[in-house]
């Protein structure tokens, strides 16, 4: 495979059908060391040289005391491609791993929200890039089903809360089958975070089980992605969405795209 190709055309269908960069954006990438972030910001570099309009490219990393290893490779690769680095060491987050070493993602989580948007008031940016992938939007959509009885997913396109920034995921149709190949390709070195060795976790089990799904199942996360951009409201129990009090014909069902047809016929 060609993962550079693939990475491109896919980064360029989302940006355009989910309008995540404009003209003068100022975007500023966040570079974990995982090799999604690091994938990120190659791509929105390629799609810079590329694209019909104008937009700057600048890199941060916040150090939260959870990395596996130094990050200081890191910042040398991002300066190797002529891009700033900024490093902010959150002291917050150091604090809190000392007072409560066996704290949740959501307290981690804010503690990065935060920081992330200190950080970018810094460099001056209105546009925040984060590398979730289409992994993480499928298992967010069945953590949130499972365990908050919220049917949601991660938004490929969202703003801060006090509308200062624009939050984009430009490798939302993205599987890291590609992110990984792309960055094996390239020879990067990365530093995973410790928590992505976690094992016990919700998150590592519902990720383990689509794994073994996708065996027998290999359309599966294209299907999923599909049924996040078609929802039939009407066959769900939201009674915002249901015309109870009218009399409605029935709609037919049908099959939203060819891609599901090897389910389906497999199921």
């Amino acid at each position: 495979m060609d993962f550079e190709k693939a990475l491109l055309r896919k980064v360029g269908e989302a940006v355009g059908r989910f309008k995540m960069i404009r003209e003068g954006d100022r975007i500023a990438v966040g570079v974990s060391g995982g090799k999604d972030s690091v994938t990120l910001l190659e791509a929105l570099l390629l799609l810079q040289k590329r694209a019909p309009i104008d937009f700057t490219v600048q890199a941060f990393t916040v150090e939260q005391g959870k990395f596996l290893a130094p990050v200081a490779p890191i910042g040398e690769y991002i300066k190797s491609l002529g891009v700033q680095w900024t490093y902010y060491k959150d002291k917050a987050s150091f604090d809190l791993l000392e007072e409560q070493p066996d704290h949740g993602c959501d307290m981690c989580s804010r503690f990065r929200r935060r920081a992330v948007y200190q950080i970018g008031k810094e460099l001056n940016c209105n546009v925040i890039a984060l590398g979730h992938t289409a992994d993480d939007f499928c298992e967010s959509l069945f953590r949130n089903i499972m365990f908050t009885g919220r049917m949601s997913a991660l938004p490929p396109v969202t703003w801060s809360k006090e509308g200062d920034f624009r939050l984009i995921r430009p490798l939302v149709l993205v599987n890291e089958e590609i992110t990984r190949g792309f960055v094996e390709s390239k020879g990067v070195t990365v530093v995973p975070c410790g928590c992505s060795q976690k094992t016990g976790t919700v998150r590592r089990s519902i990720r383990d089980t689509f794994a073994e799904w996708q065996q027998d199942y290999p359309h599966l996360q294209e299907n999923i992605l599909g049924a996040m951009g078609r929802v039939d409201h009407s066959r769900l129990l939201d009674t915002r969405y249901l015309k109870l009090d009218e009399p409605e014909p029935e709609a037919e069902f049908t099959v939203g795209g060819s891609e599901l047809l090897p389910v389906l016929q497999e199921a």
